[in-house]
């Protein structure tokens, strides 16, 4: 199934909801409309003809470990030169180092065509942008110096190594050990698990990120500290030098992203492998959610990009595959209908279509917040923005990578039996999408985040502006002349206020009665995510109903967005009405049958 890159769909995100023009007063003069659609006009041709060929084959060849050393599936070491050399890992980046200075937003919008074309393929860079930001924020000058241009042309990749075998989410519960050597540098001794690309065959070094303790650290998450640890030690003038004491234990046999190494690596075997400390003693947690925060919109995002590539390929499969008859003409002489004809296809593409888009603007708004808080010099602006981007990044990550697999299944349910044998494709994007919910934290995680930690950001105001935002582009909608926007205004005003109603009763007790507050945080996160995509939809709408209005030349583009964000709010919105109650239902009922009770 061939894989062609949305652009019209994500300027429109870009352009008419999330407003990136606003960034030209921060910095980013260079950026117009004609460079937009440059770069997503040249990403989609690197997508679709360089990296989505080599999905399926990918897939069927898989990530394999020969003699210590991790061979990717053909094709993906020329492919990652081609994408390394055209810039595509750097267009955010720090010119000082490479980069072309471009705003995060526009790189994300590039980075799901990527993800679109090839998820698998897609996670080697995801991790080495998140290593240029750990390094980023928390290096020193000459570390700074050593790797950063490496890492951001791609000439060097980043992996992220917390997980161990006993630990799994509790990374505080890590054993690997860090011990302090004359010359400055640590020997690291420890194992890891499930590591993405921790070797492969498509960049000349690989620096590892690693969270190791330090002798005599405190327990827990107080006691981690993080270090640089290269595959290849690099000499002070960047060349590189001696194999480190790294090496591959095994690769895992997963469920989907085939073509992904995911790698048991072997830390410290021989001699201890040498490492730099990143950032101050103890600190590691600090640091290692840089890079983290970085990967969670990263992944939210491949929620997004897997729902894209299912529902174009589900699309075509409904369009071309004839069965049935319209009802209540079964009996008349007449060919069978394409699918696409029958209500209950159509339903589930514009479910589809619209989730698509209601979460790829979530992301982008993400995307949007970071560039404003990084480039803003306005204090208060700068706040609110931060602000945003913590309260979206749980949203992000958690509600775009759970829509991700339910896209996917519907893609496999438009197929219908042919979606359920692999020759079609369509069970591959339900298999890679899998991985989504549960990386860089699952969604139970970006769940507690939310209540435990968001729900009170900036003494709750984050959540209060993000409200108050929502219910001023109500107001908008409901006061235009256009039954449309009065319909979509209607479902938000009721949403907007289960949302606050919820948002509050969760708030009031997690002083005193936090398992309730963690018993409903999964409900409560589709809750917010379904209404934060309809207050998007409805921003959208507005822009496109008057692009009709005024007589543009692309009013079906538009009169589409608008009956798109109406179906989203007429059908996918209310489903908030049936999550109200579970996530204020409370922790009484989780606890009231014992583990054991649970065997009966």
């Amino acid at each position: 199934m061939d894989y062609t890159a949305p652009i019209r769909d994500m300027r429109f995100v870009l352009e008419d909801i999330v407003g990136i023009e606003r960034l030209n007063e921060l910095g980013f003069e260079d950026l117009s409309s004609d460079l937009i659609e440059a770069v997503l006009t040249e990403g989609g041709k690197l997508a679709a003809e360089v990296i989505a060929p080599l999905n399926r084959s990918g897939d069927l060849e898989g990530a394999v470990l020969e003699n210590g050393v991790v061979r990717t599936p053909k094709g993906f070491a020329e492919a990652y030169a081609i994408y390394a050399q055209g810039g595509w890992g750097s267009i955010d980046g720090d010119p000082e180092y490479g980069g072309q200075g471009l705003p995060h937003t526009l790189a994300m919008a590039s980075v799901e065509m990527v993800q679109s074309a090839n998820m698998a393929f897609s996670v080697c860079p995801l991790l080495s942008a998140g290593a240029i930001d750990a390094i980023g924020h928390h290096g020193t000058p000459e570390q700074k110096a050593l790797y950063l241009e490496k890492l951001s042309t791609g000439v060097w990749t980043g992996s992220m190594n917390l997980t161990e075998p006993q630990a799994g989410s509790d990374v505080g519960a890590l054993r690997t050990k860090a011990q302090p050597q004359d010359d400055g540098a640590y020997l690291i001794k420890g194992t890891k698990i499930f590591i993405s690309f921790g070797d492969h065959d498509m960049a000349e070094n690989i620096i590892h990120l690693v969270l190791a303790r330090l002798p005599d650290a405190p327990p827990g998450t107080k006691g981690t500290s993080l270090f640089i640890v290269p595959k290849f030690l690099v000499n002070e003038d960047g060349s590189l030098g001696a194999r480190n004491d790294v090496q591959v234990a095994g690769l895992e046999h997963k469920l989907g992203i085939h073509g992904s190494p995911t790698c048991v690596m072997a830390f410290g075997e021989n001699e201890g492998a040498v490492g730099y400390l990143l950032g101050a003693e103890n600190e590691g947690i600090a640091c290692m959610f840089t890079m983290m925060n970085a990967a969670r919109l990263g992944v939210g995002l491949q929620g997004v990009a897997i729902s894209e590539r299912a529902y174009q390929q589900a699309l075509a499969y409904a369009q071309e595959r004839r069965q049935g008859k319209p009802w209540g003409q079964q009996h008349v002489q007449m060919e069978s209908v394409p699918i696409i004809e029958h209500a209950d296809v159509r339903r589930n593409l514009l479910t589809m279509k619209a989730t698509i888009e209601a979460t790829r603007a979530i992301c982008y708004a993400n995307a949007m917040a970071i560039d404003v808080a990084r480039a803003s010099d306005d204090p208060e602006i700068k706040a609110k923005a931060k602000a945003r981007e913590e309260l979206l990044t749980p949203l992000a990550k958690g509600f775009s990578s759970e829509a991700g697999i339910e896209m996917a299944s519907l893609g496999v349910q438009i197929h219908g039996g042919m979606g359920y044998v692999e020759e079609t494709g369509a069970a591959q994007h339900y298999r890679d999408a899998r991985i989504a919910t549960i990386y860089e934290g699952t969604t139970g995680i970006q769940a507690m985040d939310l209540v435990t930690r968001k729900l009170t950001l900036a003494g709750g105001s984050a959540v209060r502006d993000f409200i108050d935002e929502m219910r001023q582009t109500a107001d908008k909608l409901s006061a235009e002349d256009n039954t449309d926007l009065k319909a979509i205004a209607k479902n938000m005003i009721g949403a907007i206020y289960v949302l606050t109603e919820v948002s509050e009763w969760l708030s009031e007790r997690l002083g005193d009665k936090p398992q309730d507050c963690l018993a409903g945080a999964t409900p409560f996160l589709k809750l917010f995510g379904l209404v934060a995509g309809g207050h998007y939809l409805a921003q959208g709408a507005l822009k496109a109903a008057r692009h009709v209005e005024s007589g543009s030349t692309e009013a079906d583009f538009y009169t589409a967005k608008l009956n798109i964000a109406r179906f989203y709010a007429t059908n996918i919105l209310p489903q908030i009405h049936g999550l109200k109650q579970p996530s204020m239902a409370g922790a009484d009922g989780l606890f009231a049958l014992t583990p054991a009770h649970l065997s009966l």
